[in-house]
């Protein structure tokens, strides 16, 4: 059975590989799955796509939606 998760993705990119300046930020995704764990592995992808200059990933999934 398929359920929309809310899904939280913190992400920390860099600007330029000689500096320290970096930009951190939250996306909010809403994910269909079968499992919290597919939840979690889709939005990680689409947080990398959407921010490919990204250094990390916090992914975490919040709460159950439908």
């Amino acid at each position: 059975m398929v359920h929309t998760y809310e899904v939280l993705v913190d992400i920390k990119e860099f600007f330029d590989k000689t500096n320290n300046t970096c930009q951190n930020g939250t996306t909010r995704y809403e994910i269909d799955a079968e499992s919290k764990q597919k939840a979690d592995n889709i939005a990680l992808h689409q947080a990398r796509s959407e921010h490919p200059k990204g250094t990390e990933y916090d992914v975490r999934v919040t709460r159950l939606l439908r």
